[in-house]
């Protein structure tokens, strides 16, 4: 049973959220601010978090900024209608994706549902070792191994995301080939999910800049305008 902890300082979608999540056979705890979510994960961390961005004590955006010094769990932001500024930025701080206010309950369990299956497929050592997206992958520079959702470009690690790692994985595996935008987001979602450009544009860049921090040459990713990306072997 996935444990999932909602945070957000609306306490009727602490509610509603809570049973319909249980409902679907999750275990799940609720937090009304980003700190009191926060003090309980420095004790035990949940399988995923669904994060409302403006919260009173510590945001959302403080919130996913400490988990990720810790952790690379999934996460999802809530976020009203008109901060789209707020959905980019937490893309490209670290958040797997979002769903905004007012939401389908149905279209949020499938996104978690999502995400809990692309995190349990790169932890899982049953996986069969000859499938090429659970092999050790050497591309130049780029060393990738699914199945410890390990990352390292020249010998140095980098940290990646549950959507990050599969959206780098999906272009080094044909370097040269170039991935459209769609192409990417059948790797990265499920087909009942709906994400636009946007979205992936913003976990590319986020992907970018964690892999300058191990380079600050890298350019690896090819940005095709109104095409797609694609991965160049160094």
């Amino acid at each position: 049973m996935s444990k999932i902890a909602l945070v957000d300082d609306d306490r009727n979608i602490l509610t509603s959220v809570a049973m319909t999540l249980e409902a679907e056979g999750f275990e799940v705890e609720t937090y009304n601010d980003g700190q009191a979510a926060l003090d309980a994960f420095n004790k035990v961390l949940p399988d995923m978090a669904v994060l409302d961005i403006k919260m009173p004590r510590m945001d959302g955006m403080d919130l996913l900024q400490r988990l990720r010094q810790k952790t690379q769990m999934p996460v999802i932001f809530l976020t009203s209608k008109d901060d789209e500024i707020d959905e980019v930025l937490g893309l490209r701080m670290g958040a797997d994706d979002y769903v905004k206010k007012p939401f389908s309950q149905r279209l949020l369990v499938e996104r978690i549902r999502a995400l809990l299956r692309r995190q349990e497929a790169l932890n899982s050592d049953e996986a069969g070792t000859e499938a090429p997206e659970t092999k050790v992958m050497d591309r130049g520079n780029l060393r990738m191994d699914p199945l410890r959702h390990a990352v390292s470009w020249k010998g140095k690690d980098v940290s990646l995301t549950v959507t990050e790692f599969l959206l780098l994985q999906a272009l080094a595996q044909r370097p040269g080939f170039v991935k459209s935008r769609d192409q990417l987001m059948d790797v990265a979602y499920d087909d009942q999910v709906y994400v636009d450009d946007r979205t992936i544009d913003s976990h590319i860049k986020r992907l970018r800049k964690k892999m300058r921090t191990a380079d600050g040459d890298f350019a690896a990713i090819e940005t095709l305008y109104g095409i797609g990306y694609r991965y160049n072997e160094e």
